[in-house]
């Protein structure tokens, strides 16, 4: 079977962790906390959570010329991600630093660094790997000017587009218009419709605001409730996995990574999100962003089997559909 094809494009950070029994209030100094170091970044998490969760992974980002960017690259060489597109810039690489409460629960601050200076220019050179791609998957902490560029070639080449909207920040509906598929948490729904997330009835109120926008699907991932699936033709909760949390800063990410690799293997929508809750449900449960991510063995040991395919096209055609029975846009023409 030939691997998923997937692009992503986004931010690679070095992430700066301390453990504390609780995360400090404002004003707060907590002592005895452990610290150490690991790989992280949302975009780079998620391509090595694609990678290890069986996918043929491309990656757009920019880090800087110092240690932490060589590592970061040698890091997603280790996992198998192709850096042909990651260029190193003057600027520092990013940085986040992290604090991590006895419960799992994080709080996270980002020092953008080289992720800033991603631009339009950088996507183009990887329109090949675009237009060749099954799923290309894309974050908010590169610059929104970049991220539009890549969602307009990813759609004209008729790949599935997945948008993870975190940092939550106000979109357009010229971007919104080219996701296929919309996967904000809680806060970030709440967010970019004014709709408080509190039950089924909200997630589809939320989804229809989001939808009527140019989405075609939205997931709103719940955390350890799972995640709430809103399509041209269906509307359910997907059931979590019980897990836990030692660690959820990249619950999300690993999320999207295994979601991609589900969905450019043609399976169903809601076969696609129990994997990724899957994934989901075992990165909680190990600390650190990248190390978190599983592997394709793993997760199809917690989900009890392998993926099903579908007899639907990996790629979207002009008016081809998702493989979860959802009508796709007309394809628009890259810049």
């Amino acid at each position: 079977m030939m691997k998923a094809n997937i692009v992503v494009v986004g931010s690679s950070n070095t992430d700066m962790i301390i453990k504390l029994d609780r995360i400090p209030k404002p004003g707060e100094t907590r002592l005895g906390g452990e610290f150490l170091t690991a790989a992280g970044g949302k975009g780079a998490n998620q391509a090595v959570a694609a990678a290890r969760a069986g996918g043929s992974v491309a990656f757009v980002a920019r880090v800087g010329q110092d240690m932490f960017g060589e590592q970061a690259v040698a890091g997603l060489v280790e996992n198998g991600v192709d850096v042909q597109f990651v260029q190193f810039d003057k600027a520092p690489s990013g940085v986040a630093l992290i604090f991590v409460g006895e419960d799992g629960e994080n709080s996270i601050a980002v020092g953008s660094g080289a992720n800033a200076k991603l631009s339009p220019a950088d996507v183009r050179k990887a329109k090949a790997a675009i237009a060749d791609a099954d799923v290309v998957v894309m974050q908010l902490e590169s610059p929104l000017e970049t991220v539009e560029t890549a969602a307009r070639l990813a759609a004209a080449g008729g790949a599935t587009v997945i948008l993870n909207p975190a940092p939550a920040q106000p979109l357009s509906d010229k971007l919104l218009k080219h996701i296929t598929i919309l996967t904000p948490n809680e806060s970030e729904t709440e967010l970019l419709t004014g709709v408080r997330i509190s039950d089924d009835a909200s997630c589809v109120r939320a989804a229809d605001i989001l939808r009527a926008r140019g989405v075609e699907t939205v997931i709103i991932t719940l955390g350890s409730q799972g995640a709430f699936v809103a399509s041209p033709t269906l509307s359910e909760r997907v059931p979590g996995y019980s897990a836990k949390p030692v660690d959820t800063t990249a619950a999300g990410d690993t999320f999207n990574g295994a979601l991609a690799v589900a969905l450019a293997e043609r399976v169903s929508i809601l076969e696609a999100v129990r994997f990724a809750n899957a994934a989901g449900a075992i990165s909680v449960t190990r600390v650190g962003a990248q190390p978190s991510a599983p592997t394709r063995r793993e997760i199809e040991k917690l989900v009890k089997g392998k993926l099903s395919r579908t007899d639907a096209p990996a790629k979207h055609s002009k008016n081809g559909s998702l493989a979860n029975g959802g009508s796709r846009r007309r394809a628009v023409a890259s810049p």
